[in-house]
């Protein structure tokens, strides 16, 4: 393993030229650095010379230092800057074979590292590999140690060269120091007549003294890079009399290699037969491993057998659950029929400390005197003395509502009447919004089977009906439209594990003033003309030239609801601080279809349902809301409301009528954009609920009463049966 190529390419700087001694020497890696840093400063010298700036206070201008790089600059004078050496190139060390001779009759002095250099009989310098000795190879080995030792003498004398170039470099370095100097008694000169000049040109000076510090500052690191130089060449010296020590000693380890290369080839033969006996007791192995493989290849045929058979029972309880689907359908709209398809639930909203501020002036003497002194306690007390007299009286199923009363007559006796209402389902001013929307949940299961649903809150201003509704902004205080939403997304979600995909679509629209205003839509309000059409074939409504939106997230939702409820219209009454002049209709349509379950096809049915979810403006007397008729507009909006409600009870009656006597009774609903909006949803064609919001106050008894009664109405009417909307494609 010869390493004469690596003792060419580590040589010293300092080696001489194939073209011989008389060739320019190399340039060393610190002379090469030196010429960069020339050409950076030449640049620099390109640019207008900056003199540093003359402070206006005493303090004493600091000479300048003689720069150390300055023999990289011109002088000042004009003297041109001697160019940098030129690295010598090394001489070409060709691969000799030395053979086994006599040694050499010449002695040369041994090298400055101390390594001798003697001649090994048979060695082979080259990395050909060994060469076998000649009767003559002694005496070529011994003319290439001598030509190897003559190459090491010129390396030092190239070395010796190089140090005596770098003295004179030196010393050319000290005339450009004086030069400097020179300069920089000039410069001082410039800087004493320099003092008369403005702000800028003493900044300029002040930048200049910082680039003559860094140029000291680069001499010094470029006579540093010069001793490391000389140590890296020293270094390099001596690695390359290790290198010819490794060349040596890896020729005795490949002579020791060869020695134990043949020891190892008789070994192998043993190995060979070793190696024989093996493979045939792998093959014998190999035999017995197919036999099992055999085994194996016939019970992977009896596990697909039972794999396909588990597969087609998958498929045939895919089927099941698709059947399933249907029925369960059914049954849960014969459990809704059941219970009537049109419902009325009560809701008695609890007693609220608005409530004191509005009405605290009718309290008594002992319980206004002490209304702000002791907190809760005096709250309870008020709170009894405005709430009107509301029994619930059926505590397992809920369904009755007793309201007392008295009055005095004419005589001035008091009078007590007693009355008994009851509904669907009633709750007290303790329930949540949790529990009223259990009772509605099956209706929103029924919108995703492919019914209509409408769900519809009535009662007076200030009842509760928005809160009911919409909610508050807690998750617990969420109304009816944000959790029937959730629920129906819900559901959706669960029905893709049976074979149907959902679509929905959602729009929302106010009634204000017999006005249809699109509380989604871009466009301000009144600015276009929304017309009503209804489907008689598939029973679905229409509103031309609304806007109605993609829904992916019960979220997308809530940020609608939010948006319609900024611009929906809203005042001030006696009643209510903030009371909803408008009807709100908020309209989710869901389309539906059976594509089946993962690759079982499915049925191909379709179906579509909408869930109209309405929040009606508070029914309430003239001469209460707005004792004074002062405010026009809010009159005005009044008489629309009661107008629009008086219509939807004219429609109730209507259609009571027509379920007892029968017949062709004309419905009125086309008295009301209210009613003819709602007409699908109160003709037959639909699952419908209303809500009923009422008052605890005393002061709102009377209005109580009269929405106790048109809801008693309401919930004796008879209309048709629901149709399903759905067809297969």
């Amino acid at each position: 393993m010869s390493r004469l190529p690596r003792l060419r390419s580590s040589s010293p700087a300092g080696l001489a030229a194939d073209s011989g001694p008389s060739m320019p020497t190399r340039m060393t890696n610190s002379s090469l650095k030196r010429k960069a840093a020339i050409e950076e400063e030449d640049e620099a010298l390109d640019q207008p010379r900056k003199l540093p700036a003359i402070g206006t206070s005493n303090r004493p201008t600091r000479p300048l230092q003689p720069s150390k790089t300055a023999s990289n600059l011109t002088s000042s004078r004009g003297a041109p800057v001697p160019r940098p050496l030129t690295r010598p190139k090394a001489p070409a060390i060709t691969k000799t074979t030395r053979g086994t001779s006599a040694p050499p009759t010449s002695s040369r002095p041994p090298s400055r590292t101390g390594t001798t250099a003697r001649p090994t009989a048979g060695r082979v310098v080259s990395g050909s590999g060994p060469a076998r000795p000649t009767p003559g190879g002694r005496a070529s080995d011994d003319k290439r140690f001598n030509a190897l030792q003559s190459q090491l003498t010129s390396i030092e004398e190239a070395r010796a060269a190089d140090a005596a170039r770098l003295a004179a470099d030196m010393e050319a370095e000290r005339n450009k120091v004086a030069e400097l100097q020179a300069n920089h008694r000039a410069l001082s000169m410039e800087l004493a007549a320099a003092k008369s000049q403005e702000l800028n040109q003493r900044r300029e000076l002040v930048h200049a003294s910082d680039e003559i510090e860094n140029l000291k500052k680069k001499h010094n690191r470029e006579v540093m890079d010069l001793e490391m130089d000389i140590k890296k060449r020293d270094r390099e010296i001596r690695e390359v009399n290790e290198d010819l020590r490794i060349c040596r000693s890896d020729l005795e380890r490949e002579r020791d290699t060869v020695t134990s290369l043949k020891n190892t080839i008789a070994h192998q033969s043993t190995a060979h037969l070793t190696l024989t006996t093996q493979n045939n007791a792998l093959e014998a192995q190999n035999t017995a491993l197919q036999s099992q493989l055999d085994i194996y290849s016939r019970k992977v045929s009896d596990l697909t057998l039972e794999l396909e058979a588990a597969q087609k029972q998958v498929e045939d309880m895919k089927k099941e659950a698709m059947e399933s689907e249907l029925v369960r359908r059914k049954l849960h709209n014969m459990v809704q029929e059941l219970k009537g398809n049109i419902r009325v639930f009560c809701r008695v909203r609890p007693v609220l400390p608005s409530d004191l501020t509005t009405y605290g002036s009718s309290l008594s003497s002992s319980g206004s005197a002490n209304s702000g002194s002791e907190g809760s306690v005096d709250f309870e007390k008020a709170k009894e003395e405005l709430q009107a007299n509301f029994v619930f009286p059926d505590t397992r199923d809920h369904k009755e509502i007793v309201v007392a009363s008295s009055s005095s007559s004419a005589t001035g006796q008091e009078r007590k009447e007693v009355y008994n209402f009851g509904f669907d389902r009633v709750f007290e001013p303790e329930s949540t919004q949790a529990e009223v929307f259990e009772e509605i949940s099956q209706l929103a299961q029924s919108c995703i089977d492919g019914y209509n649903v409408c769900i519809f809150a009535y009662g007076q201003t200030g009842s509760g009906k928005s809160f009911t509704m919409e909610g508050g902004p807690t998750e617990s205080s969420s109304g009816m439209i944000p959790r029937a939403v959730e629920q129906v997304f819900r559901v959706a979600d669960q029905m893709k594990a049976k074979g149907w995909q959902y679509t929905m679509e959602g729009q929302f629209l106010e009634i204000y003033n017999e006005t249809i205003n699109d509380l989604l839509g871009k466009a301000e309000f009144d600015k276009k003309k929304h017309e009503i059409k209804h489907d008689p074939k598939t029973g679905a409504t229409r509103v031309t030239d609304v806007e109605v939106v993609r829904l992916t997230s019960p979220s997308q939702v809530r940020n609608l609801l939010s948006v319609a409820q900024s611009r929906r219209s809203v005042a001030a009454t006696l009643m209510n601080e903030r009371s909803s002049r408008s009807h709100s209709v908020f309209t989710l349509r869901i389309m539906g279809v059976n594509v089946g379950i993962d690759g079982c096809v499915g049925t191909g049915e379709k179906c579509e349902g909408s869930l109209n979810l309405v929040d009606l403006a508070g029914s309430e007397r003239l001469n209460v809301s707005f004792a004074n008729g002062a405010d026009k507009e809010r009159v005005r909006e009044t008489q629309n409301i009661n107008r629009s409600l008086s219509a939807l009870g004219d429609v109730i009656a209507a259609l009571g009528e027509k379920g007892e006597k029968g017949g062709d009774k004309h419905i009125p609903y086309r008295n009301s954009k209210l009613t003819y909006l709602l007409q699908n949803s109160l003709s037959g064609n639909s699952k419908t609920l209303m809500v009923l919001n009422l008052s605890p106050l005393a002061a709102h008894l009377q209005e109580s009463i009269t929405s106790l009664r048109f809801a008693t109405k309401v919930n004796n009417t008879t209309i048709g049966t629901a149709k399903k909307q759905s067809r297969i494609s």
